[in-house]
């Protein structure tokens, strides 16, 4: 195994199993090399400027979100990783601001279901977490997510929306940020009606 390749394999191993053109030109490894190693197959390429190792473990949350910078994991997904869904996504909700171009992720992730903010309502909440592989992934944070239920709750499954706002509330909800939340998104008197008789 060569210097070269060893340092692809510290650059996958620190960053989920995935590589990026940038990432391998900052260690001052050239493309070359890297069309070498995807010709040789040890490298496979995803998309543009996109690579895991072929023998590699890879985080799917992390690569997903790497095909993107824009994207945060949202509702369904993003109540999977806080623990407050038990259920594992089959389709992969992400949101991303109002007026991105969304064409190829589409094309190549059927599954996935593409929910849009304004910019300054975009910026609301995001954080990050791990991912059930080890990922670190950029999501919504919980009062985020409640407020996107109570929003948008005639979409809604019921199963979910019931276990996600109780399963909250017994955690230890934040109060403050929630109505803080709730009044930037117009729905403060309907989170009041919830946290009075869940709390």
């Amino acid at each position: 195994m060569d210097g070269v390749w060893k340092q692809i394999g510290a650059i996958a191993d620190e960053n989920s199993g995935i590589i990026t053109t940038a990432q391998v030109e900052a260690a001052g490894i050239s493309r070359t090399a890297l069309k070498r190693y995807v010709d040789e197959k040890q490298l496979i390429r995803v998309c543009k400027g996109l690579y895991v190792l072929e023998k590699g473990m890879v985080d799917e949350y992390a690569l997903l979100q790497a095909r993107s910078g824009k994207v945060l994991y949202s509702y369904g997904t993003a109540l999977f990783l806080w623990g407050l869904s038990d259920r594992v996504p089959h389709t992969i909700d992400l949101t991303v601001p109002h007026g991105t171009n969304v064409s190829k992720i589409k094309r190549d992730n059927p599954q996935i279901r593409f929910h849009y903010a304004q910019p300054p309502l975009f910026e609301i909440g995001w954080t990050e977490t791990k991912s059930p592989q080890g990922g670190t992934v950029r999501l919504y944070d919980k009062e985020r997510c409640i407020c996107d239920l109570i929003r948008d709750k005639k979409e809604i499954d019921m199963q979910l929306y019931t276990q996600a706002i109780k399963d909250y509330f017994r955690s230890g909800a934040n109060s403050r940020k929630l109505l803080k939340y709730g009044k930037q998104f117009g729905i403060e008197e309907q989170i009041r009606t919830y946290m009075e008789v869940l709390t």
